[in-house]
């Protein structure tokens, strides 16, 4: 009864809007009595949603849909509201007369349209049928059963094994067992393509990926050009690290014969996007001081580190509704390992879904996580619509949760919490090496093998005989890798990401967030702390706090480049990023002396 007297309301509002004059403040109060009966469903539709999508992921078992059924359903009653030919008539009309509505008001109307525009309701049917195959590829992927050897093993042993393991032959099973999922994602993959591009066409994109980057602002040329601009400006760097690690890996493999291009089971990552593990830094070993701190501790130190800078304390939900730890030994079930953040209700309740053990790779992502959790706390305020309680851009909250998890890794900070001695000496370039080997590295996997393959994927109809097979023509290109061996079109490698699946077209936000990351802490460091950008301590400073939750605060309730202009005086550049590194190419050019560079110089 309730949806019909608001769905009577709209339409009384739409064909009474034509009657309003320009600048009657009428057509205001008709256009908010609209966008508060829209933001109170949309709440409710999202709790439905990521309360059945919540307990999909962390309780998986092979046979039972339950979760999965429940999941689908609340996902079309979402479809059908923010899809509804009403919604989108209602939003267009009052469009139209945008000229006289608040700037907030347009905002919110505009992203009414851009969230139809994935769920159209004149499309039902694709619609429902793109649910139900994102469900199901979601499920095949987490609910698959890795093999070493015949015997079951989680992704977190896979990544253990290629982390530590120096047998070529061991590293290559633990790798080739990480790909075996892909196999059976592909078919629902092509599906998931064709059914995310009709989607999208019918309120008029051209493709996902369009769709995806025109929450920017941008074109997809526009965004294209950027992408090719940021892997520019950082490929020289890219070079030199690539050179220095093929030599490096070579020598720890005990391989006489350096190869032109990295294989990719010789890589500490499944994907190759993140070396940083090969290099130790003397007098530093985070690992080895968080292991007898139990993985509880590192979730709760990250806690402490946002009360230190003036957030408040996590809601007690937090701690009772998370899913924190790997799923115990022996469990009849499965998880999704992939640490993640979610906001249940677009207000207070908050969780992480994480799979913490004690190491500085979950101690950084711990910090990352709770990034996102403090977003999503600090814009749930009553100026900040439902429908705006989002990063400024999508690029942003991947920027202030890595941000945090920088932070926490610089030396002061960690001496400060007592992770390693105060006045532990230890070697700085290192350090900065081991941090390149992170940051630096991703931009190319970022902005050239995951943001083209979905590119061609979705832009250019990339035939599926072809899918791996451009997978790693972008891999060698790129990042400099190529697989171990021959990967026909039998497997899918690109699948075995997980967001090629279920975080579709939009892995940019990656790449933006990282010179987001470097231009914000860069403004920290030197505006707020006045401490070199290599070896700050934001712990306890409430400035460095304020800064942050004014960027958070405001949502998507304004433009996301006037804020970053506001906030560091400069648009996105990678200019931080490239300063920040910038010590170290004289030190790798030394180190490349005499070494074969395969990557060809910048013309």
């Amino acid at each position: 009864m309730k949806k019909y007297v608001l769905m009577l309301a709209a339409v009384a509002a739409l064909y009474s809007c034509n009657k309003d004059k320009a600048g009657d403040p009428g057509l205001q109060k008709k256009v908010q009595t609209y966008l508060d009966g829209y933001n109170k469903e949309y709440q409710k539709l999202n709790v439905l949603v990521n309360e059945t999508s919540w307990k999909m992921q962390i309780h998986i078992v092979e046979g039972d849909s339950t979760n999965a059924v429940a999941n689908n359903k609340a996902m079309e009653a979402y479809a059908k509201y923010t899809g509804s030919s009403d919604n989108i008539k209602m939003a267009k009309a009052f469009l139209e007369h945008q000229d006289v509505l608040t700037p907030l008001q347009v905002k919110q109307l505009k992203s009414i349209l851009y969230k139809a525009a994935n769920n159209p309701e004149t499309l039902q049917k694709i619609v429902s049928a793109r649910i139900k195959a994102e469900t199901k590829q979601t499920e095949n992927l987490f609910g698959f059963d890795f093999k070493i050897d015949g015997k079951s093993v989680s992704a977190n042993d896979i990544d253990g094994v290629l982390a530590d393991e120096t047998n070529l032959a061991k590293r290559r099973k633990a790798w080739e067992s990480s790909k075996e999922v892909g196999k059976g994602l592909k078919t629902g993959l092509v599906n998931l393509r064709n059914l995310r591009n009709q989607t999208v066409q019918g309120l008029g994109y051209k493709d996902f990926f369009e769709y995806q980057v025109s929450d920017y602002g941008m074109t997809t040329d526009e965004m294209l050009v950027m992408l090719k601009q940021f892997n520019k400006d950082l490929y020289p760097l890219f070079r030199e690290l690539h050179t220095y690690a093929r030599y490096e890996y070579a020598k720890k493999y005990g391989v006489k014969d350096v190869p032109d291009m990295l294989p990719a089971d010789w890589l500490p990552n499944r994907w190759g996007q993140d070396w940083s593990s090969l290099v130790d830094v003397k007098g530093i070993d985070l690992d080895a001081a968080l292991k007898p701190k139990g993985a509880e501790w590192i979730v709760k130190q990250g806690e402490r580190f946002y009360v230190s800078i003036g957030f408040p304390e996590l809601p007690k939900t937090f701690w009772e509704k998370s899913d924190l730890y790997p799923a115990p030994a022996g469990a009849n079930y499965k998880k999704n390992n992939h640490a993640s953040a979610w906001h249940m209700d677009l207000d207070k309740d908050v969780r992480s879904l994480m799979s913490v053990e004690p190491n500085s790779e979950w101690y950084e992502t711990s910090h990352h996580e709770l990034g996102h959790i403090y977003y999503y706390l600090s814009y749930s305020t009553p100026e900040v619509p439902y429908l705006m309680r989002e990063g400024a851009n999508r690029a942003y909250h991947e920027a202030l949760g890595s941000l945090m998890g920088m932070a926490a890794m610089q030396k002061p900070f960690m001496e400060n919490l007592n992770l390693i001695p105060k006045g532990t000496p230890s070697d700085e370039m290192q350090t900065l090496l081991k941090e390149a080997l992170n940051y630096v590295v991703f931009i190319p996997f970022s902005t050239g093998t995951m943001s083209m393959f979905e590119h061609d994927l979705y832009a250019e109809n990339l035939p599926a005989d072809q899918f791996n097979k451009r997978w790693w023509e972008l891999a060698a290109q790129y990042q400099g890798i190529v697989p171990p061996t021959v990967r026909g079109e039998e497997f899918c490698d690109a699948a075995t990401k997980t967001h090629i699946n279920d975080d579709a077209a939009q892995y940019y936000d990656y790449a933006l967030s990282y010179i987001l990351l470097f231009q914000i802490h860069d403004h920290i460091a030197k505006k707020i702390l006045h401490q070199d950008p290599h070896a700050t301590n934001y712990y306890g400073n409430k400035e460095v706090g304020k800064f942050i939750q004014d960027i958070m605060k405001s949502g998507a309730t304004g433009d996301w480049r006037k804020l970053l202009r506001e906030k560091t005086g400069s648009d996105l550049s990678a200019k931080a990023m490239l300063e920040y590194f910038n010590p170290l190419m004289d030190y790798l050019k030394n180190e490349n002396k005499g070494r074969k560079y395969t990557l060809p110089a910048l013309k």
